[in-house]
């Protein structure tokens, strides 16, 4: 069909002429309203965007030789940060000479762990960088989550041979309880 007719169709039924296919051999072009396809490709990703979950890092700053009271507000901070479902990077900053006791900044990133240790799930472990020793902690996998994994596992047989029987999250844990039984 030529494009003098195709426009005349368009006009006569009081609709758009769209060209849906330019690449194709001969251009592919379809009768619709142009206002309402907008609207329902705008509302197709909109109802996307909402199935996806972004997680956000949030950072919780400690100081080496933080008050029992304050370590505890913290505390409380991060849960509730890992309850939200947001990745929590916590960091223990150093000033002059304190960066000559990373010990005892790591017995702060150790004590956090061990009160959080049922919840979180370790994805970087304590690392340092610049003047300040940081990891990062992200929300265990739910109790349905974890039950899912147990049920699929006994039905592949292949088992890797360096994480033979343990699971990603049994291990993220061991790592979490490491870190709080390691000594200093």
């Amino acid at each position: 069909m030529d494009v003098g007719r195709a426009l005349q169709l368009a006009r006569d039924s009081e609709v758009d002429l769209v060209e849906v296919a330019p690449n194709s051999d001969p251009p592919v072009c379809r009768l619709l309203d142009y206002g309402k396809l907008l609207y329902l490709s705008s509302k197709k990703e909109r109802e996307s965007r909402k199935g996806q979950k972004s997680t956000e890092q949030k950072e919780v700053r400690f100081r080496p030789n933080i008050g029992t009271h304050d370590l505890n507000a913290k505390v409380r901070k991060v849960r509730e940060f890992i309850g939200d479902g947001s990745k929590v990077k916590l960091t223990v900053r150093f000033r002059g000479r304190e960066a000559a006791h990373q010990q005892l900044g790591l017995a702060v990133l150790k004590r956090v762990a061990d009160d959080l240790k049922d919840e979180v799930r370790l994805e970087r472990p304590p690392s340092m960088e610049g003047r300040a020793l940081s990891m990062v902690l992200i929300p265990a996998l739910p109790k349905t989550e974890q039950k899912t994994n147990q049920k699929a596992e006994p039905e592949s047989n292949q088992k890797e041979p360096a994480t033979a029987g343990t699971k990603p999250s049994d291990t993220d844990k061991e790592q979490v309880e490491e870190l709080a039984d390691a000594k200093t």
